[in-house]
């Protein structure tokens, strides 16, 4: 008989606290459900905003390099990771002795076959400035001499000098002489004049002499200045470009400039 009063109370608010519980259920079932779908969105414009900041990072600020051959030993060392800033040389300067990463576009390294080994997440990482560039033919040196710089070795006590100043390189490999190579040359406008800190492991401008460009390095193929260390972490560091060894240096002269 009691099913014959739908009104009762107690029936009543039982089939109302059902109810109420089956709606509280898919409420918060559907409230998951948009809480999840907001957190996958969320976590996808961070991917998207990271790999276009890294992009924009690596096209206008750095760019990730490798150290391939021991010729810059001991200031990089085989396989180390270095960011290079590629606000330099413009808008900011090149100075002498700042470590520059150049394009190979005299052929000073030997050809390489280009690798298609189908990696797109390396190939992902690389083109938005996580990984360093393997494909194109890079080096890395010092500049020595600056456009006008008279740049010759070696004196009697075997310093290289610019512009009769003889220079005092501490960043030198242990033992390796200044150079064992005789030169004496005027770096022309827009081309500096690079050596490696490994000088006895180093093909650098010395090597190129009877080149086109006379062992010079034009300033357009810099990419950039080799600003720090990232890899590994126990050589990690700011790489450094040694103001003092040429504050003595003086500026070219011209007559200087205009004899050789």
């Amino acid at each position: 008989m009691a099913q014959d009063f739908p009104d009762d109370p107690a029936n009543g608010g039982a089939e109302s606290g059902e109810g109420h519980g089956h709606a509280s259920h898919a409420k918060g079932k559907d409230g998951k459900n948009r809480g999840f779908g907001a957190w996958l969105r969320e976590v996808v414009i961070i991917v998207v905003i990271a790999l276009l900041l890294s992009f924009l990072i690596k096209t206008f600020l750095f760019r990730a390099f490798y150290i391939p051959s021991g010729s810059m030993e001991e200031t990089l060392e085989i396989d180390d990771r270095i960011f290079v800033n590629l606000l330099v040389p413009e808008p900011f300067d090149l100075s002498r002795g700042d470590v520059v990463v150049f394009k190979d576009t005299q052929a000073w390294l030997p050809a390489t076959e280009e690798n298609n080994d189908g990696n797109f997440i390396a190939d992902a990482l690389t083109f938005v400035g996580l990984l360093p560039d393997e494909s194109e033919q890079h080096l890395v040196k010092r500049i020595i001499g600056m456009p006008g710089d008279h740049v010759t070795c070696c004196t009697a006590d075997g310093k290289i000098t610019v512009n009769g100043e003889p220079l005092t390189e501490p960043y030198l490999y242990p033992g390796a002489k200044p150079s064992e190579t005789a030169f004496d040359v005027v770096v022309p406008e827009g081309k500096v004049w690079v050596m490696g800190d490994h000088r006895n492991a180093s093909a650098d401008s010395r090597e190129h002499q009877d080149g086109p460009n006379g062992g010079f390095i034009n300033i357009e193929d810099i990419e950039g200045k080799a600003a720090v260390i990232a890899w590994p972490l126990s050589h990690a560091g700011f790489i450094g470009s040694y103001p003092e060894v040429f504050e003595n240096v003086p500026e070219p002269s011209g007559a200087e400039t205009a004899s050789k």
